[in-house]
């Protein structure tokens, strides 16, 4: 893809939740090496326009576009092309770490071997931990396992991450900002959300602030 045409896009994009408008009008581009932080107050629609974004919610008007191509007629080849860790970690308590992360890179696609996804805890720092039980876990050690896909997807072009850096300490925070500033060296791009002032100086993100699309 051309490092000047956008990864993914948006036009006059407007998005309802429920009998409300939450915000319209807004465009968006997404390009090869970028970082978005998108910023805004509770309940201004930053995690619904994530999913507007991850395919996984219909505008209420408007379209979102990868390639130049509708994300309803994208199909499998944006999933392929996206990774998506929610806010909520998906893990579950009565597996192990590496357990669960295997079952995270299994449904979405990949193979899940204990070496890849032991390759995968090492990175985020909690290889030593792969046959603990996930209940034993602290948030921020939940908060990587669940970041540790990152590791799995890090060809996905396209990165979409709500409040990643939640439940972080600094190591942590700084293993994420590295993980980032990889992931746009080799070109890829991301969309994100924090309520934190972001570390993050290679690259520079760019802000996009989602009050100005309010509807009042």
């Amino acid at each position: 893809m051309s490092s000047n045409r956008p990864a993914l896009a948006a036009s006059r994009l407007a998005c309802r939740r429920g009998d409300r408008l939450l915000f319209k009008g807004l465009d968006f581009e997404l390009k090869p090496g970028q970082i978005v932080w998108l910023r805004g107050p509770n309940g201004s629609g930053k995690t619904s326009l994530l999913r507007l974004l991850a395919g996984l919610s219909t505008p209420a008007e408007g379209d979102v576009t990868w390639g130049g191509v509708p994300l309803r007629e994208a199909g499998a080849g944006w999933h392929r092309s996206l990774c998506y860790p929610a806010h909520a970690n998906a893990l579950k308590d009565d597996l192990s770490v590496l357990e669960s992360l295997q079952f995270l890179a299994r449904l979405h696609g990949h193979a899940g071997s204990e070496a890849e996804c032991g390759e995968a805890l090492k990175r985020v720092g909690l290889f030593s931990r792969r046959h603990a039980a996930v209940r034993t876990l602290s948030q921020g050690q939940r908060r990587r396992v669940a970041l540790a896909r990152l590791q799995l997807d890090a060809a996905a072009p396209v990165w979409i991450l709500d409040e990643p850096y939640d439940a972080l300490d600094a190591e942590g925070t700084g293993m994420l900002d590295a993980a980032l500033s990889a992931h746009a060296a080799r070109g890829g791009s991301a969309v994100l959300t924090s309520h934190i002032d972001l570390t993050l100086h290679e690259p520079a993100p760019t802000v996009l602030q989602l009050d100005g699309y309010r509807v009042q």
